[in-house]
């Protein structure tokens, strides 16, 4: 490509920006299919801890409108640029020709929610070598070894430069979220690129999944843990639960090719988590971190000087997103119910104020004095089911201005990159019969 070329595609790709800020393209598209400032992560730099009948098989809802309007194709194609663009930019920045991905806000350290990510976002845009390359830096880099000459088919969450200066794992324990992230990937690859060996890879790793990070306890509920149940099972009587792990689409997939497990079962006490997680909250919202009581059934919040605390920021984001595509791509009624009783007070926030801190404690009441471009993405997800003029502001006001030459915030900006793209991401790119059963 010449220099006027170029020229011309970058000017292209900024008009484009602004046509889709200005007549609301991505909610329009939402609407169409049914459903209804710190840049970085900011979590801190320590590792995550560890980190029947036949049930009714979940299908998907196919939008009858979905793809019969010639104004919606139009947009589609004008949102299909801005994706493109931030995706290659994306690659060529944080993805390594052998696959590795790199968080350049972490000392260059790699983890299986970056290589999980790439995979669900390279599924999603139809880049199949991206996918396999960073499928196999992962198979090759970060297996566990569990036991003497025993490994599972899950990831090791953090691998970097140890202090010596050799690279390999440096932490083994599994973190479920990507785990998770990663299955729905090789699901939908695999059935999106007719490739068998990536569903027999994800049915391998959803039974080591099932084993080690699902607790059943004495009520008979079962719950997913973030990771080994050393970690977050301290005590006898409690699990440590993170509510933004539980993605609910993804166990209604799970249950598509793994009968063996009742994956639904965890679509209820998943429901269960979140509601009563908000419940902890005054102003009814999620939290980062809670705990259960499995002898009484309560959950309690974590407060004090640990690390994993019960309040509203940078993991408890992701919950919106999670429900969101619940909503999308299964119409759950239990989704739509808890967007709607649950984020009415960061909608307030935004009707009177025109901004959202970035950390909230349990009472309402700020924790900091910045925003964070990753909740509006998550946000704007949500919003476009429930409230789409408060989505349609968020994403002109805080979301499009933060956006040049491919990137979200900056060009470091791992998380931010990946929780937006994300968030903007309309549910109808993914053809809906690639959530059916096979």
């Amino acid at each position: 490509m010449n220099n006027k070329q170029a020229r011309g595609k970058q000017k292209l790709l900024k008009n484009t920006r602004l046509l889709i800020a200005a007549i609301g393209i991505i909610v329009k598209i939402l609407t169409v299919a049914g459903c209804g400032l710190d840049s970085s992560k900011g979590k801190p730099e320590t590792p995550k801890p560890e980190t029947a009948s036949s049930p009714q098989i979940p299908i998907a809802i196919v939008s009858p409108s979905a793809n019969d309007s010639s104004n919606q194709d139009s947009e589609v194609r004008i949102e299909s640029e801005l994706l493109d663009e931030s995706w290659i930019a994306y690659r060529d920045q944080f993805i390594q020709a052998d696959g590795r991905v790199i968080d350049r806000e972490a000392g260059d350290r790699s983890t299986s929610e970056a290589q999980a990510y790439a995979m669900l976002r390279a599924v999603l845009i139809d880049d199949p070598i991206t996918f396999v390359k960073v499928l196999e830096w992962g198979e090759r880099n970060l297996g566990r070894k569990v036991a003497l000459n025993h490994t599972d088919q899950l990831w090791a969450w953090n691998w970097g430069k140890d202090n010596q200066g050799n690279w390999g794992i440096l932490d083994a324990n599994f973190a479920s979220d990507a785990d998770i992230d990663a299955i729905a990937a090789l699901i939908l690859a695999g059935r999106r690129w007719n490739r068998p060996e990536y569903m027999d890879l994800a049915r391998s790793k959803l039974k080591d999944l099932w084993q080690v990070s699902t607790v059943k306890i004495p009520d008979g509920n079962r719950y997913l843990l973030p990771g080994p149940k050393s970690a977050f099972q301290p005590k006898p009587s409690t699990i440590q639960l993170n509510p933004s792990y539980l993605a609910t689409y993804a166990f209604r997939i799970f249950a598509q090719v793994d009968p063996d497990h009742d994956w639904l079962s965890l679509v209820d006490s998943s429901y269960q988590v979140l509601e009563f997680s908000a419940e902890l909250s005054a102003v009814g919202l999620p939290s980062d971190w809670v705990v259960l009581d499995i002898k009484t059934g309560q959950f309690k919040p974590l407060l004090g000087s640990s690390r994993l605390k019960s309040q509203y920021g940078f993991d408890a984001y992701r919950v919106w997103w999670r429900v969101f595509l619940d909503v999308a791509w299964f119409d759950s009624p239990q989704g739509k119910i808890f967007l709607e009783q649950h984020l009415s007070y960061l909608i307030e926030l935004w009707q009177t104020q025109q901004r959202i801190p970035a950390e909230i404690d349990l009472l309402g009441k700020p924790l900091v004095d910045y925003e964070a471009t990753s909740q509006y993405a998550m946000l704007y997800a949500a919003l476009s089911l429930i409230e789409p003029k408060v989505a349609q502001e968020i994403l002109e006001q805080k979301l499009m201005p933060q956006y040049e030459n491919g990137f979200w915030d900056h060009e470091s900006a791992y998380y931010s990159q990946n929780i937006v793209w994300l968030g903007l991401l309309p549910p109808t790119i993914i053809e809906s019969r690639l959530l059916q059963p096979q």
